[in-house]
């Protein structure tokens, strides 16, 4: 572990152990704010980054292409954690961008906020999201909630970065953070798929599920469109700490990448994590593909370049590797994308159902 992982370990338990302090402010619309503290940010791999909600440290800016870059500005998979027993929540962010939506996925999943709470049974059930309209965002969250303190989670934008974020109750509710999980984070590096395209609100996002099923915090690094497998990415991975790593990049990669890339990839990032278990993905098949030879002779190409490089590193023995193949991301009906490629809010479950198998047998070391 590195003295980074260390000292954000250390602030957390700190956190924990004094109790939460964090900036509130009193306003004459009879709530009151509070801007959750870095400590509470889950979905965040590391703490030396330039913006609160930024996906890569500072030190990457440097070091990786200028479009990974820019889509780590974007919030994918963060989220963060409070208690209160406040009947009203509202909550108030900006953007990092204008473009609130794009042509193939709403506002909702691009810019909007997705609030789920703990039930009694201890299940995350979705309560509210917000509804963008403009760069600065405010915007209830849920009124008349029953009374009680519940444990809430916000989760954050897919496709936008968000450059401040404040929670407001009610004057005299209470309002406490909760500092984020300091176990191991399941690490999941891809595409535009991962990232959350499309998926109709955040807590949807393959990441945001899975993080809830497993009861696992979880890193998102999708890429949109960018998923490559450079090796700066494999260095970068090698600085987290993780339960495991999930490496499906193949939708971005044409035959003779996979054939290039995986190998080194999997390699270097093994020479830091000897035991961590790795995950490769195929990768989805286009709903069409069926009906279109040539796009079905890229996905069969692909994944036999991925499966060969998996079966060489077995033989090697090289531990705690394991492959998912595409045969039930989408599921066999057509019916889960958007446009033949990004998963719909009922793709992404498919795609969550696929991996939560596979998920489970890493942690359990089968």
């Amino acid at each position: 572990m590195n003295l980074t992982s260390h000292l954000s370990r250390i602030l957390c338990l700190l956190a924990v152990l004094v109790g939460p302090t964090f900036a509130a402010e009193n306003s004459p619309d009879s709530l009151t704010w509070y801007e959750p503290p870095a400590w509470s940010i889950e979905g965040r791999g590391w703490t030396d980054v330039k913006r609160a909600y930024d996906r890569l440290p500072a030190h990457a800016e440097n070091v990786v292409r200028r479009p990974v870059w820019d889509l780590s500005r974007q919030s994918a998979g963060m989220s963060v954690q409070f208690r209160t027993d406040a009947q009203e929540i509202q909550v108030r962010y900006s953007l990092l961008r204008p473009a609130l939506a794009k042509p193939h996925m709403a506002a909702t999943g691009v810019s909007g906020a997705d609030l789920y709470v703990t039930t009694e049974t201890g299940e995350w059930r979705w309560v509210g999201t917000v509804l963008p309209e403009d760069r600065n965002v405010r915007a209830p969250l849920i009124k008349q909630m029953s009374p009680g303190i519940r444990t809430y989670r916000l989760y954050l934008p897919l496709y936008n970065g968000v450059d401040s974020l404040a929670l407001g109750v009610p004057h005299g509710s209470r309002f406490e953070p909760i500092a984020a999980g300091t176990g191991k984070s399941i690490v999941f590096y891809g595409t535009s798929i991962m990232q959350g395209a499309c998926a109709s609100r955040p807590g949807m996002a393959i990441t945001a599920i899975l993080g809830r099923r497993l009861d696992q915090p979880t890193i998102n690094l999708g890429f949109s469109g960018n998923g490559w497998m450079e090796p700066e990415l494999a260095d970068l991975l090698g600085e987290l700490d993780a339960t495991v790593y999930a490496l499906d990049c193949l939708p971005n990669m044409k035959p003779a990448q996979v054939r290039e890339r995986v190998e080194p990839f999997v390699r270097k990032l093994r020479a830091v994590r000897p035991k961590t278990p790795v995950i490769l993905v195929e990768g989805r098949i286009f709903p069409n593909a069926f009906a279109l030879p040539e796009r079905r002779s890229a996905h069969d190409e692909s994944h036999a370049a991925l499966r060969a490089i998996f079966e060489k590193l077995q033989k090697e023995g090289m531990p705690a590797l394991y492959y998912l193949k595409s045969d039930d991301l989408l599921g066999s009906d057509g019916e889960g994308t958007v446009d033949g490629s990004h998963p719909t809010d009922l793709g992404m479950m498919r795609y969550a159902d696929a991996y939560e198998v596979i998920l489970r047998r890493a942690l359990r070391g089968e």
